[in-house]
């Protein structure tokens, strides 16, 4: 099987050595304000992608495993190291600690499961993510990450998907680059366009939809995906633009959901449940549905709309 998935395009907008601030795009989505509750602790994040800075100050402790299934470093399956830096990128705004330096994902006491499926060009074959999907559902991960896609549907992908599915697993696919800013045209990458998966298309820091983000019918909601902060390599941060930025920041909203939501019910959610419970956490920014699927991720409305209700005085008239 050699036909090749790619990381999702990204651009790199600059590098930079030193930082120490909350991410914008972390802010966007309202997640420190739920930190008070959860911080995404006892949830493993699996994330399918390049690898990761293993030695990375926000990173390192976060670091729960991982395996190699790329050619890589003469295939050795116990060297998950990143040489790309797409996936540090996308690691850092799921997990990166808060420790008073660097940058804060979203979900900073999450554990992370490092799978790399795409070499150091960014490039896999469909066998090498198909297994590590596999992977992920045997080390009963809670959430799989995957910011990357081709153009054709292949059903082992697929039916692999529906695997991790079937056994509780939420699959956070990007949507794709390829969008052409008209909601009236579709763009489709898989494994993003599959129904079973949550589709992540991108808004910039205004919550403009981002012209690159693809439009069609399987989107499922937005995120931050342009000029985002985040861990990169050899210890260092960058800004990146993409879908595969965006990604992130709704696999680490789901570490932080599910935690909340089992609390809130008393018991484990099912797969269906949680995605549900993800929904009510967006609010549309009156675009396409091709565009925006649901809105974008806002992780403490529900908490407001109770604050609001709780605060309305009820007529005397209608009072028992």
């Amino acid at each position: 099987m050699e036909r090749k998935v790619q990381v999702i395009p990204f651009e790199v907008v600059e590098q930079v050595e030193k930082v120490n601030e909350i991410p914008k795009g972390i802010e966007m989505i309202q997640a420190p304000k739920t930190w008070n509750q959860t911080k995404g602790e006892g949830i493993t994040v699996a994330i399918l992608d390049t690898g990761c800075d293993l030695t990375h100050p926000d990173l390192k402790e976060r670091i729960a495993g991982g395996r190699n299934f790329t050619n890589d470093d003469n295939g050795n399956p116990d060297v998950y190291r990143d040489y790309n830096g797409h996936g540090t990128h996308v690691a850092g705004t799921i997990a990166a600690i808060q420790n008073n330096s660097g940058v804060v994902g979203v979900a900073p006491e999450a554990n992370l499961l490092i799978i790399k499926v795409l070499d150091k060009n960014g490039s896999g074959q469909y066998e090498w993510i198909i297994n590590g999907i596999y992977y992920a559902i045997e080390q009963k991960a809670d959430i799989i990450s995957m910011s990357l896609g081709g153009p054709e549907d292949v059903s082992e992908l697929h039916e692999a998907i529906q695997e991790a599915v079937a056994n509780n697993i939420l699959v956070v696919c990007a949507a794709g680059n390829g969008g052409d800013g008209n909601a009236s045209t579709d763009e489709f990458d898989y494994p993003g366009s599959y129904n079973e998966v949550i589709s992540v298309g991108a808004v910039d820091l205004a919550r403009s939809p981002s012209r690159f983000s693809n439009s069609n019918n399987e989107v499922d909601l937005v995120a931050p995906g342009e000029k985002i902060l985040s861990t990169y390599l050899n210890g260092k941060y960058a800004v990146l633009s993409g879908t595969s930025m965006a990604t992130p920041h709704v696999s680490g909203a789901m570490a932080l959901v599910k935690n909340l939501a089992n609390k809130s019910f008393e018991r484990k959610l099912t797969e269906p449940e949680l995605y549900a419970q993800l929904i009510k956490r967006t609010v549309p920014l009156g675009n396409s549905p091709k565009l925006e699927g649901n809105g974008i991720v806002y992780l403490t409305v529900t908490d407001q709309l109770s604050e609001i209700l709780n605060n309305q005085v009820v007529p005397e008239e209608v009072k028992l």
